[in-house]
């Protein structure tokens, strides 16, 4: 299944249905009086939090979507059906954003999490609402209002409590697969993932962490570079991030400078996503010899000047990823009690907004760089277009 996590929609909530104008007609009753009856009101459109989807691909083929209108009334003081209500499913972790307006409507991360996106319109009143003892034959109804109408932007953002980010090859996907069930696909060149991958590691029973798996980052990525920042925004929900160095480049590069092209790279993206706490993970440390393998880490901390945990491992033969995760679920844990204390959770809903904000800010910033390349280039063919290098003979024919 082809992973999407972008998806533009249309949707519609159904009109409320015209209030009915009326009289009642029966034999040896000369003056019935109204009866028209109200309509019904219109349907609202509702998104649903689905733990059994992961991904927004469904969106991509249908993006428009209509609730069903109320039910006009009718005599006899009989009221119209009310329209039927439209359940759009979607994965958790989706963030519902009007594209008009540029508003948050909504964040959907526990599952069964429901939100109204477009209310239903209002019914129309019948004649037999407007009776009244000085006006005892009512002409008068009422239309049922509009439903509403949104342009939507659905954000997938999968959730994981510890993501992972580094150049490409850097050993990423070996070390979620050394850790935990995943199977991301390994191999000996560049971008073998394409999309994020999610692990759960157990570390004993009852405590697990769900662990995030990106493609790589390469220098000028804030810029649109290689695969582009489009996937470092499924990190923005992670509490804990590792940032996983190659400490064997095949080029035979500096590590630390390599490390130190993805801290540039997250600072140009989101400021507050750069300082969101990284560990820093070693990793190929059986490539280097045995008397050399401190001094080599050492010199990488004292480079980057690291101020958080630092931790030498081999994801291929996972040498020191045991350690690791429980030094990560401690972490997490502490954390989660955190979370409890109302004023720790009212700071990480701001952290998250502003997070969320520097995203979308620079997201856009390159998609409209992209539109202005693209149209730059349109008009670089266009000159380059010669009406004298064609000549024909046209004949009109009446």
């Amino acid at each position: 299944m082809k992973f999407v996590d972008e998806a533009p929609i249309y949707v519609e909530a159904g009109k409320g249905g015209n209030g009915c104008l009326s009289f009642r007609r029966e034999k040896f009753i000369a003056k019935g009086g109204p009866d028209g009856g109200d309509g019904g009101d219109g349907g609202s459109v509702y998104l649903l939090a689905d733990d059994n989807l992961n991904t927004l691909v469904d969106f991509r083929f249908q993006p428009r979507y209509r609730a069903q209108h109320g039910e006009n009334g009718r005599g006899k003081d009989r009221t119209g059906a009310k329209g039927e209500d439209l359940i759009l499913k979607v994965p958790v972790g989706t963030t519902v954003i009007d594209t008009e307006t540029d508003e948050v409507l909504g964040d959907l991360t526990e599952p069964g999490q429901k939100l109204k996106v477009a209310q239903g319109g209002f019914h129309g009143l019948g004649n037999t609402r407007f009776k009244s003892s000085v006006n005892r034959a009512p002409r008068r109804t009422t239309h049922g209002s509009p439903g509403e109408v949104r342009n939507l932007k659905l954000e997938l953002k999968v959730l994981a409590d510890v993501g992972l980010l580094g150049l490409p090859n850097a050993g990423k996907s070996s070390f979620i697969r050394a850790v935990s069930a995943a199977k991301p696909r390994v191999a000996d060149y560049p971008f073998t993932t394409l999309v994020p991958n999610l692990g759960v590691v157990k570390v004993q029973d009852h405590r697990s962490f769900v662990i995030a798996d990106i493609p790589g980052l390469i220098e000028g990525a804030a810029e649109g570079a290689g695969l582009g920042v489009r996937f470092l925004k499924h990190l923005t929900r992670c509490r804990l991030l590792l940032h996983v160095v190659d400490m064997a480049p095949p080029d035979g590069s500096d590590p630390a400078e390599q490390a130190q092209v993805i801290i540039d790279e997250l600072n140009r993206f989101s400021p507050a996503l750069a300082q969101r706490e990284r560990w820093l993970v070693l990793n190929k440390i059986d490539l280097l010899p045995p008397d050399e393998v401190d001094a080599s880490c050492q010199a990488v901390v004292e480079a980057l000047d690291w101020r958080w945990p630092v931790f030498q491992v081999s994801a291929l033969s996972k040498t020191g990823t045991a350690p690791l995760c429980g030094k990560i679920i401690s972490h997490l844990e502490a954390l989660w009690e955190e979370d409890e204390e109302p004023e720790a959770k009212q700071r990480e809903e701001e952290f998250q907004r502003q997070l969320a904000l520097e995203v979308r800010t620079r997201t856009e910033a390159l998609r409209q760089q992209r539109r202005a390349a693209r149209k730059g280039q349109a008009e670089d063919d266009d000159d380059d277009f010669d009406d004298d290098d064609f000549d024909v003979d046209v004949e009109y024919v009446r």
